[in-house]
C-alpha cells in the first residue's frame, strides 16, 4: 500500500497549522474536506489490500506444441468497498502468452474469466506469478499485491509424418534377408509360404494352414527388432538457421517423430535418446507411453551445447551394445565424425543418417559432398531440409487429446482427455 502523492497530507496538515494560529470555521471545513478524504481514501485501500484474492487454475501442465492452453481466473473482493480498478500484471514466460488484463469488481463480489493461448514453441516454462494493482477511485493510494503461486508447464515438440526414412535393421551390414529356416524366437514374421522339405515344424503357420487346407510356414525377415538409439547433434558449432527455425529445432522434430514412430509401431521397437546439449541426454532403449513422454519431455528442455558429435559417439560407443540400429541426426557437413561412426559399424551396430541440409536454412554450404562419403560406406543416408518445419501435415499437438491423422493429413480429434478439472496454481 502507497501513497502516490503527499499533496493531500500537506494541505491536511496547512489547514489543522491555520486552525491552531488562527481559528476558523472554513479552516475546519477544510480540515474536514482533505482529512476526511485521506481517511476515506486510506481506508479504501486498505480495504482492497486485506480482501482481494486472486485465483489462477489451468487444466493441465504440460502440453505439445499446437495444443491450446487455458487458463481461469477467479477474483473476489469480499471486502465492503468496490474494486473500480485492477490491473492484473502476468509473469509467466511462455513465448506469446500473456493474461495481463484491466478489469473491476464490485464489493462482495465475484468475478471469473478465461484466458486461452496456442503453444507454439517446445520448452519448459512457467506460468505465474501474478501481481494485482488497484487503489481508490481518487488515485491517493495504491494496493499492489504479489501472488507467488507458479506451477511448470512443459511444452513437448511436434511429431511428424516421415515416410521416406528407412530405418537400417539392427545388426551386421547386409542382415535383414529373408531366411526361410532362422530358429530365432525374437524375429517377426514378415509374410507366408507354402511348406518346403527341410523347414522346421516349429515354422508352420497354423491359421494359414487351417484355412487353406495345407501346411504354409512363416518366411522371417531375419533380423530380430532391434533396439533404436536415436543420436541427436546439437553442437551450436555446426548448427544453421534463425530464430526457431534452425537446425536444432528440425532435429528435435525429427528425433521426437522418429521416437514416436519406433515406440507406436506395429512391431514396437525398444528406442533410446543421446543428445549433446548443454547437459548430456542418456535415456536408455525402453518401451511403453511412459517412455515416449520421457524422451519428449527431455527433448523440450534441450539447449544447444559444445560437445562435437564424433566426441558424442565416441563416449557412447562402449554403453550401445551390439546389433542395434543407430539413427544419427546431425547438420555437421564435415566428415570429421566419421570415423566413430565407422568403428562403431565395425561393431555391428547398424547406422542411418539423417542429414539436415544447412543450404536450405540460408547457409553457402550443402550436405551432397559428405552423403556422397556416406554412400560409398554404404550407410543409409537421407538428407531433409527446412520445409519440414513449414510442412501443413505436422500433427497440431497431442498433449492430453486424443487424435486421428486423416490420410490428407488433417487432424481430428477422437477422444477428449479424461480429465479436465481445473487445478489450481502453486
Amino acid at each position: 500500500m502507497r501513497l502516490n502523492s503527499v499533496l493531500l497530507p500537506l494541505l491536511t496538515f496547512t489547514v489543522l497549522a491555520m486552525q491552531l494560529l488562527d481559528p476558523s470555521k472554513i479552516w475546519q471545513a477544510l480540515i474536514a474536506a482533505f482529512g476526511g478524504l485521506w481517511l476515506m481514501t486510506g481506508l479504501w485501500a486498505w480495504s482492497l489490500k486485506a480482501h482481494l484474492r486472486l485465483t489462477r487454475e489451468v487444466r493441465f501442465t504440460w502440453a505439445q506444441v499446437g495444443d491450446a492452453l487455458e487458463e481461469q481466473f477467479t477474483l473476489v473482493n469480499d471486502g465492503p468497498v468496490p474494486a473500480t480498478w485492477v490491473e492484473i500484471v502476468d509473469h509467466s514466460t511462455l513465448p506469446g502468452y500473456s493474461a495481463a488484463r484491466a478489469i473491476g469488481v464490485d464489493n462482495s463480489s465475484t468475478t471469473t474469466w478465461h484466458t486461452n493461448a496456442v503453444c507454439k514453441r517446445r520448452g519448459v516454462y512457467e506460468l505465474g506469478g501474478t501481481t494485482l494493482r488497484s487503489g481508490d477511485p481518487f488515485g491517493i493510494y495504491s494496493v499492489e499485491i504479489f501472488l507467488p503461486e507458479k506451477t511448470t508447464l512443459v511444452v513437448m515438440p511436434p511429431v511428424i509424418p516421415l515416410p521416406t526414412v528407412e530405418i537400417m535393421p539392427g545388426g551386421w551390414m547386409g542382415d535383414g534377408r529373408p531366411r526361410p529356416n532362422i530358429m530365432d524366437q525374437t524375429v517377426n514374421a514378415a509374410t507366408v509360404r507354402e511348406f518346403a522339405h527341410g523347414d522346421s515344424p516349429r515354422l508352420i503357420h497354423w491359421p494359414t494352414t487351417a484355412r487353406r487346407g495345407k501346411f504354409y510356414a512363416r518366411q522371417l525377415d531375419g533380423a530380430p527388432a532391434s533396439d533404436w538409439w536415436i543420436a541427436l547433434d546439437v553442437d551450436a558449432n555446426v548448427q544453421a538457421g534463425e530464430g526457431w527455425e534452425n537446425t536444432v529445432e528440425l532435429g528435435v522434430i525429427l528425433a521426437a517423430s522418429l521416437a514416436d514412430r519406433g515406440l507406436r509401431a506395429r512391431h514396437p521397437q525398444e528406442v533410446g535418446l543421446l543428445a549433446s546439449g548443454t547437459q548430456t541426454v542418456w535415456l536408455k532403449p525402453q518401451s511403453g507411453e511412459r517412455h515416449r513422454l520421457e524422451i519428449l519431455r527431455s527433448l523440450a528442455m534441450l539447449e544447444p551445447g559444445q560437445l562435437p558429435l564424433a566426441e558424442m559417439l565416441d563416449r557412447a560407443g562402449p554403453t550401445l551394445g551390439n546389433r542395434i540400429s543407430l539413427i544419427v541426426i546431425t547438420a555437421s557437413i564435415k566428415p570429421d565424425w566419421i570415423p566413430a561412426l565407422t568403428h562403431l559399424l565395425w561393431k555391428g551396430i547398424s547406422p542411418t543418417v539423417l542429414l539436415m541440409d544447412p543450404s536450405s536454412f540460408g547457409t553457402p554450404q550443402n550436405a551432397d559432398a559428405l552423403a556422397v562419403v556416406l554412400a560409398e560406406l554404404g550407410i543409409p543416408r537421407f538428407i531433409l531440409n527446412r520445409s519440414l518445419l513449414q510442412q501443413p501435415e505436422a500433427h497440431p499437438g497431442k498433449g492430453q487429446w486424443e487424435w486421428r491423422i486423416t490420410p490428407s493429413g488433417k487432424a481430428i480429434p477422437t477422444r477428449p482427455p479424461s480429465d479436465l478439472t481445473w487445478k489450481r496454481l502453486g
